[in-house]
């Protein structure tokens, strides 16, 4: 009989390294495969080409019960444009393709494509093609995005140093205590004609979840300080799992310290109202799409004079393992519960 191996034993990271660990590169313009925010290819001496792919499905990665499609039209974009900026790249173009339902109206996708476009608008990007298809079970959105930086400037998971500093940007949890909010007015809600949500107060979180920003800005003001991180990647599946792959691929470990995690009044407050521990929300729940990254501590005065960036531990030796610091001195071995 032949062996079947369930898929949740390996989970999502797992299984793409059970996937890809024997793949061999064959082509020179390949600098960089399978392992990073983005594939990195080289044509020219001078630049290098970044690619990303998204894939979001119905039920899964939204809920058009409380998404609107403009607004998913936007995010599918942005996410990807982080992952490029994670790279230390500029995204530049990008492919759509889309899974329909017959639920779905011209009027729909129009709205889908104005949220997708907006997108484009800001961030300076060109929709340069796709596919369509029908599908069976819902809004499927497939989407790749080709970006570039000079080479010299790239930026991988693998180059954190001992004693280098963990720095990271915006603020941690929103995205995810936003998710709670609207899941729990999407249970409350159960079909009442009248029904109105309860969202006073609690824009930000909101906005952070259905309308999250790629930090293109961060990138902009590291490299106007004349800094280039060591390591960095996109907080997109919780600040534990990101660190992680950071030090497997770097091959170190860290240091982080809870008082240092930067976290938003409104996620703070709407943890104490879900009866949610605070850090918890910080390290796992995932969706902020802020840049995690690391310099060399001789930059120390440097990066912590920078707006929106926070410093919060520091890269350690591979055996050390990776912990995160408590308030009372106690350390916790960090775990990638994930998105």
């Amino acid at each position: 009989m032949t062996k079947r191996t369930d898929i949740a034993s390996l989970g999502e990271f797992g299984l793409i390294r059970h996937l890809t660990e024997n793949i061999v590169l064959k082509n020179d313009s390949t600098q960089k495969g399978v392992g990073d925010d983005a594939a990195v290819l080289a044509y020219t001496d001078d630049k290098a080409v970044l690619v990303t792919t998204d894939l979001l499905l119905e039920g899964v990665h939204f809920d058009l019960m409380y998404v609107p499609l403009k607004h998913l039209g936007y995010k599918a974009a942005v996410v990807n444009f982080s992952d490029i900026y994670a790279m230390n790249g500029r995204p530049k173009q990008m492919t759509v393709s889309l899974g329909v339902s017959k639920r779905f109206s011209v009027e729909d996708l129009e709205d889908l494509y104005e949220g997708l476009m907006l997108a484009c608008d800001i961030y300076g990007v060109d929709i340069v093609g796709g596919d369509t298809s029908t599908s069976l079970t819902g809004l499927t959105i497939s989407i790749t995005c080709v970006g570039e930086a000079a080479k010299e400037r790239v930026v991988y998971r693998s180059g954190a140093k001992d004693t280098d500093l963990i720095c990271v940007s915006g603020d941690l949890g929103a995205a995810y205590m936003g998710l709670q909010l609207l899941e729990r007015e999407k249970s409350v809600f159960k079909g009442e004609a009248d029904f109105t949500p309860d969202f006073g107060g609690k824009e930000y979180v909101l906005e952070r979840q259905l309308k999250p920003e790629a930090r293109r800005d961060i990138v902009e003001l590291l490299a106007g300080a004349g800094i280039r991180p060591t390591a960095m990647i996109d907080i997109s599946d919780g600040l534990a799992s990101e660190l992680l792959h950071l030090s497997a691929e770097s091959h170190t470990g860290c240091r982080i310290y809870e008082e240092r995690i930067p976290i938003d009044y409104q996620t703070a407050s709407l943890a104490g109202q879900f009866n949610m521990n605070l850090t918890t929300v910080a390290l796992n729940g995932g969706e902020d799409y802020e840049l995690l990254f690391t310099v060399p501590l001789a930059l120390h005065d440097e990066v912590s004079a920078l707006s929106g960036v926070k410093v919060i531990g520091h890269v350690t030796g591979e055996a050390l393992g990776n912990f995160l610091v408590g308030r009372d001195g106690g350390e916790v071995e960090l775990k990638a519960q994930g998105w």
